[in-house]
């Protein structure tokens, strides 16, 4: 799946950004402790549209390290290789909204290499 075309509308108090409209996701809060990181993994179904709440946020994808700041967003496409981590030096959790776009299935998780000993 492509990355969802984003429609911006300017209002007289403001603007917003559409991201989708009528089309299957889901939309989760992903908190990461402190030290600590989600499975490397990729999916076959969907793509992951996922935005940094808090400062700390590091996401690994494609074997590039992002750090976005709050508010930014991070494109994940169908098959792309990608974990969350709490920074290092961050002593509180950190949060991502992800929005799933796609069929979503936890059993769609390939985990490439996992803290936890997950498959």
């Amino acid at each position: 799946m492509q990355r969802p075309d984003t429609l911006h509308v300017d209002k007289p108090w403001g603007s917003f950004d559409q991201f989708v409209l009528n089309t299957p996701c889901t939309v989760k809060i992903l908190t990461c402790n402190p030290g600590q990181q989600l499975s490397l993994q990729r999916h076959t179904h969907r793509g992951e549209l996922w935005v940094a709440l808090d400062p700390g946020v590091v996401v690994d994808r494609d074997g590039e390290t992002l750090r976005p700041v709050v508010g930014e967003q991070v494109w994940l496409p169908v098959g792309s290789t990608h974990r969350l981590r709490c920074d290092a030096a961050t002593a509180h959790p950190v949060r991502v909204l992800e929005v799933s776009l796609g069929t979503f299935d936890e059993g769609d998780i390939e985990r490439l290499q996992d803290d936890y000993g997950r498959r």
